[in-house]
């Protein structure tokens, strides 16, 4: 969507440009970005209901404040549209999310109004003190820092962290919190409540910021504040949990009341020292059916922007996501057996545990922005004699490495871990790639690695975790649609550590791990027309690998080729090498996978090719190895 000439919005190169308007031209330049952001987000698919929801707050903070110098970070960074819109990106938003576009998070090469850049949860309040103290330590005091936080990421641990080490500061920072009362899904746990509660009961607030307005800046504020400890008691049963962080706290205030915003702001802008304001917040604010349905278009994908009708339709013809059979398959197995149990971390719907949640409530647990307790939360569960299945998405299980390790491995629990899309993800970009767990796992004693070629072994290889109980196993697998239309098939164990031989050669052994082994298995005919006969292993297993299969491929072919979709430093082909290397195996070899640098965002099929493991690139990589053979032969 092109920005109409004469709209307010057009005229928005930066934010200095919005203190040139009236606040009853900024109110219908809401309107204009609202329209704008629907009309392109219906096209371009992206997170539309959190960035409805924050469009008149981030038009007051680019106001009142002066980005870049007065520091702002977007906590998660998904609600930033809005930022971007404003911050000069408006003619190229259309690009956002996609290949060489602008990033749908935010990204400081890419501006210097994005300061810091995120995608995951409950860094914001972190990284806005470290800020503060180093620019402190530089004589450079005049500079506000502001983290924008939504309630679900308070949820999560390093937010409350943070909190507790900036009540101890001084220094000039505002955390806004963005309270919509739901991340993905709705918001769970007290502290969703305890919002709720300071919500309800705001006439201790609102007395305090009164009295604050009137003897700013005289001894009677001294006394006023003194007043306000004695109030605090009298009205509420409780001290307020940020004023016991040592945070001024102020709110809840109506975050798409853009006068009142403006006006707050500007007094919080002169106070000194760590405070907090809470903004109450809808989140698809402005769009109806985002309003109706929020869970549905936090990130929709495309749809008619006229009717809110999602355009991407699900037909018979085509397969379900690997995710829905994770879901389908984990509730006919706890149909089968009471112990099983499963937690995520606010995932549920992107998870597909709604599906197990619907016929088993009791069983699922959704224990928020939390993943480092979610991983220990399931050791518990693993050691009073459930099995737990701990799903959570491959980036984010990232956060509780140490949990894994301590809690879980060392103890030796049968902990199964649903690792959600693993691999390359697509649009989200290189905070959100699944591509580095494969490696950091496969340091870890004790624990059984897996990856299913298709929807079929997955649904066998959830089947096999369950049944052994021989301690953590973990279970990766895509984002998006299955290549299998009849996938509920009658379960099969899968040996651990057993892998399948595809196809038969003498040329190249090519070893994959998960979905690559479709390309190659696309590739046969091909390789065939051209002379060169494959062996082909689908491995499945990573730990422990199936070595007798190593042996064989090694004995029977002249080259060997691993391919896998995640970091190549680390993973499969790293594995494979040392096995060569210790067993003297001294054959042409390479690899394939993600290279040693972070991948941006665009399609999965735009990533693969760039990195090289596309159907062609594999190809060129098997024809080129091959020529290797006929050259020491």
């Amino acid at each position: 969507m092109v920005v109409k000439a004469g709209t307010y919005l057009s005229r928005i190169d930066g934010p200095e440009d919005l203190k040139n308007l009236t606040p009853q031209e900024l109110k219908i330049l809401a309107q204009e970005i609202r329209d704008f952001l629907v009309e392109n987000m219906a096209w371009h698919p992206g997170h539309l209901g959190a960035n409805l929801g924050v469009v008149e707050l981030t038009i007051a903070l680019h106001y009142i404040f002066n980005s870049p110098k007065d520091r702002m970070i977007w906590d998660v960074g998904h609600q930033s549209y809005i930022h971007k819109i404003l911050t000069g990106r408006r003619e190229v938003f259309h690009t956002i999310r996609q290949k060489d576009g602008i990033s749908g998070f935010p990204k400081p090469s890419e501006s210097e109004h994005d300061i810091f850049g995120t995608g995951h949860s409950s860094t914001s309040i972190s990284a806005a003190l470290g800020m503060a103290v180093g620019e402190q330590e530089k004589g450079l005091n005049n500079n506000h820092f502001i983290a924008l936080i939504g309630d679900g990421s308070m949820t999560g641990g390093e937010a409350f962290e943070a909190l507790n080490n900036i009540g101890a500061m001084k220094n000039n920072i505002l955390v806004v919190l963005n309270d919509n009362g739901i991340a993905i899904d709705e918001n769970t746990g007290s502290f969703t409540r305890y919002l709720t509660r300071i919500t309800a009961s705001h006439t201790y607030n609102k007395l305090k910021y009164r009295i604050w307005r009137v003897f700013r800046g005289t001894f009677i504020e001294k006394i006023a504040n003194k007043t306000s400890t004695a109030l605090k008691w009298t009205w509420l049963k409780k001290s307020n949990l940020f004023e016991a962080f040592n945070l001024r706290y102020f709110g809840p205030v109506d975050g798409h009341d853009l006068k009142q915003l403006i006006s707050v702001l500007e007094d919080l802008r002169d106070i000194n020292g760590p405070k907090i304001l809470h903004v109450i917040t809808k989140k698809g604010k402005g769009y109806k059916p985002a309003e109706k349905d929020q869970v549905t278009f936090h990130a929709p994908g495309r749809y008619d922007a006229k009717t809110g009708e999602i355009l991407e339709t699900s037909c018979d013809s085509v397969p379900p996501k690997y995710q829905v059979i994770y879901g389908k398959t984990l509730t006919e197995l706890a149909e089968q057996n009471d112990d099983i149990c499963a937690i995520t971390p606010a995932m549920i719907s992107g998870s597909s545990l709604n599906i197990m949640q619907n016929r088993f409530p009791e069983r699922v647990f959704d224990v928020g922005i939390a993943e480092q307790h979610a991983v220990t939360f399931a050791a518990g569960l693993a050691k009073s004699g459930r099995i737990p299945f701990c799903t959570i998405y491959s980036t984010f299980l990232q956060r509780a490495y140490d949990q894994i390790i301590h809690d879980v491995a060392i103890q030796n629990l049968p902990v199964v871990f649903g690792i959600d899309r693993g691999g390359l993800v697509g649009e989200d970009g290189a905070t959100h790639h699944g591509v580095f767990d494969l490696a950091y796992l496969r340091a870890v004693p004790n624990l059984i690695i897996a990856s299913p070629l298709n929807s079929v072994q997955l649904r066998n290889l959830l089947y096999t975790a369950q049944l052994k109980k021989c301690g953590p196993f973990a279970i990766r697998y895509p984002r998006g649609n299955s290549e299998i239309k009849d996938w509920n098939t009658p379960f099969a164990e899968i040996g651990i550590g057993k892998a399948e031989k595809l196809r038969v050669g003498k040329d190249v052994a090519v070893l994959t791990i998960g979905q690559p082994g479709l390309d190659v298995i696309s590739l046969y005919e091909k390789l065939s027309s051209q002379g060169i006969s494959i062996s082909h292993y689908n491995m499945i297993y990573l730990k422990p690998l199936d070595e007798e299969s190593l042996h064989d491929a090694c004995k029977t072919n002249k080259a060997v080729i691993t391919i896998e979709d995640g970091t190549m430093k680390g993973g499969l082909g790293t594995a494979v090498a040392e096995f060569m290397m210790e067993h003297s195996y001294y054959l042409p070899f390479t690899k394939l996978g993600v290279p040693d640098h972070f991948i941006e965002h665009g399609t999965i099929a735009e990533l693969k090719k760039e990195c090289g493991f596309d159907a062609d690139g594999i190809f060129s990589a098997i024809k080129d190895i091959f020529s290797k053979t006929n050259q020491t032969t």
